[in-house]
């Protein structure tokens, strides 16, 4: 029983991706549901969008040899990084503004 358990985890499948991927996932959309702090939420995001990059990179290898999703992992990191700089200086300028980067003390954009 025990070297059967082995057995499959020496040998990664796309289960073992996806599982990966699923915890990663979960583990972002926490961090965005329950964090206040901004830039605990942005990490939440990165991970979400990680776990995005993971699937897209194992389905395809896994599923045809092509490189259109490795293409698209890479896109989504492009994108990533550019979100991360804009949303960081988003948080520069709210910092610099209300002294807070706690989403609950910023109910003062709510009009």
């Amino acid at each position: 029983m025990e070297s059967s358990f082995i057995q499959w985890l020496a040998e990664p499948a796309l289960t073992h991706f996806l599982i990966v991927s699923a915890i990663l996932f979960a583990l972002g959309l926490m961090a965005v549901i329950s964090k206040r702090n901004i830039i605990m939420v942005l990490m939440g995001v990165e991970l979400i969008l990680n776990s995005a990059n993971i699937n897209f990179v194992a389905f395809s290898r896994f599923t045809e040899l092509s490189m259109e999703g490795q293409m698209i992992g890479m896109f989504i990191i492009i994108i990533a990084a550019a979100e991360a700089a804009v949303a960081l200086a988003i948080v520069l300028n709210v910092f610099n503004r209300f002294k807070s980067i706690n989403l609950d003390d910023l109910n003062i954009l709510k009009g």
